[in-house]
């Protein structure tokens, strides 16, 4: 199927991102020019995957290598690993969230899984049954200990509807919720119903404590707003940054246009890469590159846009291709030329 299908998929799309955020979006960038080792260029885990969910797990984690991280892990339910593994041998499996296991028995598996990674991505194929909504529970407060970027997205959404406290004042967290999903999170942590549409996702990153909001939609909308009582830069590993100059408000609008058939896995790839940019935004902050001018609490924020240009992107050319038929392992190889085609060819080699 050629392009000439879709005449109106192929015009010119105008991104409303700002060009300052592109630039300092690309500074989180590695460089590939030979002078990082292995795990410079990020350490992404994805904790999900039970009995029936095993291709989200295993889209978000080879998103992440796709998109150029080093290592991709993935923790899940003994019923589901065979399966994971058995879709790439890139991916490091942790078959460790055992319905027999209690959390004291997982915790010391989780820290020491947990302390070599960058990000941990919760939520794809979680599942909601108890034993797994527990281990997830536990994996973010140790996340949170240590400071480990986070991106809870699909059932970890679930989870913080019912305890926002887990993520509550935690600003290096990226929460991805779909249409639904965001209904559901703002009435839980009782946004007004009556505000506007475009200003919903900037209150629940409010109520939340300023972590990071990507409102999927027609176009995403990628909110943070520190000006809240919960906003709290101790409890985020942040507290050497001035709280004042902390205080934001910041909303924007990725309208880079997608394909017309929305997967059900397409937010999956949207939490890989977003995974992805923030490990790279660890990486940045631990000095491995870079020339340290974004301060770490703008990672999420950075991330989030990035990661929506490039997943709607590959969506776009994905759907050129393959029009109605469109699956998600379609938007896994378009992801190389989509990530260029937003931050440069040269952005692969390391020449920005």
């Amino acid at each position: 199927m050629t392009s000439r299908l879709f005449p109106a998929l192929v015009a010119v799309r105008i991104c409303p991102v700002p060009r300052a955020i592109l630039e300092q979006i690309k500074k989180l960038i590695p460089p590939l020019d030979g002078s990082l080792h292995k795990g410079q260029s990020g350490r992404v885990g994805v904790l999900g995957g039970a009995m029936d969910y095993t291709g989200a797990p295993f889209f978000a984690a080879m998103t992440a290598l796709r998109f150029g991280a080093d290592l991709s892990h993935v923790i899940c339910s003994p019923t589901a690993a065979g399966a994971i593994k058995s879709y790439s041998p890139d991916l490091i499996v942790h078959p460790i969230l055992n319905e027999q296991s209690t959390c004291g028995q997982v915790t010391p598996q989780l820290q020491s899984l947990l302390s070599r990674l960058h990000v941990l991505v919760v939520g794809p194929g979680l599942g909601r049954e108890p034993y797994m909504q527990s281990f997830a529970k536990l994996a973010i407060q140790i996340a949170r200990e240590s400071g480990t970027y986070l991106v809870i997205d699909a059932d970890g959404l679930f989870l913080v509807g019912r305890d926002p406290s887990i993520i509550k004042g935690y600003r290096r967290a990226v929460l991805t919720p779909n249409v639904v999903e965001f209904k559901r999170l703002g009435e839980q942590i009782g946004v007004n119903p009556t505000a506007p549409a475009h200003e919903r996702a900037g209150l629940i990153s409010k109520l939340l404590g300023g972590v990071t909001v990507l409102e999927k939609g027609r176009n995403d909308l990628i909110a943070v707003d520190t000006t809240g009582n919960e906003a709290n830069l101790k409890a985020s590993h942040l507290s050497d940054l001035d709280e004042a100059k902390e205080n934001t408000a910041e909303t924007i609008e990725v309208d880079v246009e997608g394909g017309f058939k929305r997967c059900g896995g397409q937010g999956d790839v949207l939490s890989g890469a977003v995974g992805t940019f923030l490990a790279w935004g660890r990486c940045y902050e631990d000095g491995a590159f870079g020339d340290g001018s974004i301060q770490a609490s703008r990672v999420p924020f950075l991330a989030a846009v990035g990661g929506s240009m490039v997943t709607r992107e590959a969506s776009h050319r994905g759907f050129v291709k393959q029009g109605r038929g469109l699956v998600t392992e379609d938007l896994i190889p378009e992801l190389g030329a989509a990530f260029a085609e937003h931050f440069g060819s040269q952005a692969r080699s390391g020449r920005l």
